[in-house]
């Protein structure tokens, strides 16, 4: 399964480091990553900061938030820059619950409290949950189960068997099946399913968020049908979808233009 996919996307792998990805800087590259998946990580959340105030966010700090955006939003946004940077300085390292409460207290350490008075960055929910159209397991029985998915995924990563975008998407759907967290699951989901993208030297996925709903759905269908197969394509889709539009990007800058006034 996942044959035709694995071969297109490992095709454009070679095109794209080759004409992105190793021709940048580390740190470039980094901060390139950073800011283009804040933005559309935390806007499938509801957050209203566009990719160009992100990188002004990034730039400026607080000194100037972009009209009509909220003062809420734009600690969201640092927040997961300081989550971020954390999370992904932690490649050598493997998955654990103290890296992923840490991560995940970076990430709402400012936010949390506002959404959900009583609750503690970094800890566990304490409470049964429900979002959207979806009710949530009792909270003690998945969270019980956190450990064992963290340590079954280091496997995969460690034995390399399996390929990465498929380990980065089951993960992520079965991380958010149990949902441990009072707030903030989904963007903790994302960064952990990149973490591990990148732990095995594969670029980050992008979901952005004018495709928010096919993303819900890939979701939902492992809730609804017990089958993972949605959520991997749909990683597979956007995966491929990215490399493709960076590398024709690349391409149509670099024809030579004779500027003429």
């Amino acid at each position: 399964m996942f044959e035709k996919e694995i071969a297109q996307y490992n095709e454009l792998l070679d095109i794209y480091r080759s004409y992105i990805s190793d021709r940048m800087s580390v740190e470039d590259l980094r901060q390139y990553n950073e800011v283009l998946f804040s933005a559309h990580s935390c806007a499938i959340e509801g957050n209203s900061f566009t990719v160009n105030d992100t990188r002004e966010l990034k730039e400026k700090g607080l000194g100037l938030i972009p009209k009509g955006k909220t003062l809420f939003e734009a600690f969201e946004i640092l927040d997961h820059f300081q989550a971020y940077e954390y999370l992904f300085s932690q490649l050598n390292n493997p998955l654990s619950e103290q890296l992923l409460k840490k991560t995940h207290k970076l990430l709402t350490q400012h936010t949390i409290s506002y959404r959900h008075p009583g609750a503690v960055p970094g800890q566990y929910t304490n409470k049964d949950m429900a979002a959207g159209d979806t009710v949530f397991g009792q909270h003690e029985l998945l969270i019980a189960k956190v450990p064992d998915l963290l340590a079954s995924t280091q496997k995969q990563i460690e034995a390399a068997r399996i390929h990465p975008v498929i380990i980065a998407a089951r993960f992520h759907g079965f991380y958010e099946y149990l949902h441990p967290f009072r707030d903030g699951n989904g963007r903790l989901g994302r960064l952990f399913s990149n973490f591990i993208l990148q732990k095995m030297g594969h670029p980050i996925i992008i979901i952005p968020q004018q495709d928010k709903s096919a993303y819900i759905e890939a979701l939902r269908a492992i809730r609804t049908e017990g089958t993972d197969e949605y959520l991997i394509s749909y990683f597979f889709k956007k995966a491929t979808a990215r490399m493709q539009d960076e590398i024709a990007q690349k391409k149509k800058q670099s024809r030579p233009k004779t500027f003429i006034f």
